[in-house]
């Protein structure tokens, strides 16, 4: 099939796209780094997912999933606004099949920066309106919510064994997930999956239902 993914050059996108790859699909990639990967079926584009004046023009998308983002940086304009652009202009059309958004356990927790909770939590429910209106092609629409994962741009916490002790204590698997776990689920719900739609599986080693039950013995 013919994948378009935004934020391929590190981290989650790299490892979707190398699934993708190596599962025999053409896949598409836009991200404002160069890329990473030398593959005969993949498609580099490097451009900001805000440049929408420059961004290529692609016809029969049939997975489109939109990946790219940030932490404290323009959080809203490009977590929330340039996903829906994207959305928009290669997702809502007749040859989709599937459209995953990355999103974060966040969305659910609020535990995190102002910002990047507010932009993770429109993409809830932005993912519902989505699924509405591709459904009458047949297609999915869903988003991919993880908690912690093993990418670069989490480097200074993983490295800093005090707050990696503190995060462990809240992670009840005690571990991250690595991106080629995250990729395993985003192929799933893509390729797989035919009927689950409009939903937001947090993936998070259970840190959003950590509780601590405290009573008189």
């Amino acid at each position: 099939m013919k994948v378009l993914i935004t934020g391929t050059s590190q981290g989650i996108g790299q490892a979707i796209a190398e699934k993708f790859l190596n599962e025999d699909h053409q896949v598409i990639g836009i991200d404002r780094q160069e890329a990473s990967i030398k593959h005969g079926s993949y498609t580099h584009y490097q451009v900001d997912i805000r440049d929408y004046d420059h961004l290529p023009d692609i016809d029969g998308v049939q997975i489109l999933i939109n990946n790219a983002g940030t932490q404290n940086e323009d959080d809203i304009d490009i977590n929330l606004k340039a996903l829906i652009y994207i959305t928009e202009k290669y997702g809502i059309q007749g040859q989709i099949r599937s459209i995953l958004n990355i999103g974060s356990a966040s969305a659910h927790t609020g535990s995190e920066f102002p910002m990047y909770c507010a932009s993770k939590g429109g993409v809830l429910a932005y993912t519902k309106n989505t699924a509405m209106r591709i459904a009458p092609f047949g297609a999915t629409c869903n988003s991919l919510d993880p908690g912690g994962v093993l990418t670069p741009l989490n480097e200074c916490v993983i490295n800093d064994e005090t707050l990696w002790a503190q995060i462990m204590e809240e992670t009840p698997l005690k571990k991250w997930a690595s991106t080629e776990e995250i990729a395993q689920w985003a192929y799933f719900l893509t390729v797989i999956n035919t009927f689950c739609t409009g939903q937001s599986i947090i993936v998070d080693g259970g840190e959003s239902i950590k509780h601590n039950f405290i009573w008189k013995d």
